[in-house]
């Protein structure tokens, strides 16, 4: 089976939405991510009945890694499956939505959808800003233009969540204006404020926090994500929104990616990535 992306550039189903030429294929697999995928989440919560929906609708609290785990397999499913596989997740993803419940987000007395297209956006917008800005500012490399092209090629990814890909920021200067347009109905609610506490430390076994450095470790990368925030939203948690954060923010980040690349063997490599480059070689 052979079809087009939202640029009518044709694919086969085993190069998925991407293919393996494309810049999200390049980012996807940075250990970056790691860093990434928390900026994502606190960034996301800015978003009031985006929070909301969130909070009411997600076993978070019960279930904080099978809810990463969910996360993450979304975003490699969609990324390095084949199209038939990434547009089966999308489906479910939709079906999900359309039976989540919507209501009223205390602090502002403005009801919601879970599906709502404008909510569905600012997710997917909060979402390529983290990856792309903490892929860069981690020191991960990109040749002119492909910030761009990396814009361009997640307006798939909101295809399948539900969203019109022309409504979608299709380069980074849409990207900056959108953040720039919405920015005065942001802030921080309380449930996002306590949502944020509670992930710098959420519950683990006994024996890991007493046994391992994974308490101190998962609060260093959380605490680093926040600061690599943009500024106006460190400002919105109270944080500091100094040129000083960033600068330490950047240097911590770089050699986090560092450390994690010279990991041996497998380590460093994007398990999704390398099943989809020996589908493709197979």
């Amino acid at each position: 089976m052979t079809t087009t992306d939202v640029r009518g550039r044709p694919l086969p189903d085993a190069e998925g939405l991407f293919g393996p030429d494309s810049v999200t294929w390049q980012v996807h697999a940075d250990p970056a991510m790691l860093l990434a995928g928390f900026r994502a989440l606190l960034l996301q919560a800015v978003h009031p009945l985006a929070m909301a929906g969130f909070d009411a609708n997600s076993n978070y609290r019960a279930d904080p890694w099978g809810r990463l785990q969910r996360t993450g397999t979304w975003i490699a499913t969609v990324t390095y499956g084949t199209r038939t596989e990434a547009e089966a997740a999308g489906a479910s993803l939709r079906a999900l939505h359309a039976h989540l419940r919507g209501g009223v987000e205390p602090e502002t007395g403005l009801s919601y959808r879970v599906d709502d297209p404008e909510l569905l956006l600012w997710v997917h917008c909060a979402e390529v800003d983290s990856f792309l800005s903490t892929y860069r500012r981690s020191g991960g490399r990109l040749a002119p233009g492909d910030g761009d092209r990396y814009v361009d090629e997640m307006r798939e990814s909101a295809r399948l969540v539900g969203l019109d890909p022309a409504s979608v920021p299709s380069d980074e200067a849409e990207l900056r204006d959108y953040f720039e347009d919405i920015r005065p109905t942001l802030f921080v609610t309380s449930v996002a404020r306590r949502n944020a506490l509670w992930g710098f430390a959420p519950p683990m076994p006994l024996w890991v926090q007493v046994a391992t450095p994974a308490r101190p470790s998962w609060a260093f990368l959380v605490g680093t994500a926040a600061a690599l925030l943009p500024r106006w939203a460190r400002r919105l948690y109270a944080l500091p929104g100094l040129p000083t954060t960033d600068l330490t923010a950047e240097i911590t980040a770089r050699a986090l990616r560092q450390a994690l690349l010279r990991l041996p063997g497998s380590w460093a490599e994007s398990p999704a990535k390398a099943q989809a480059q020996r589908r493709l070689d197979g």
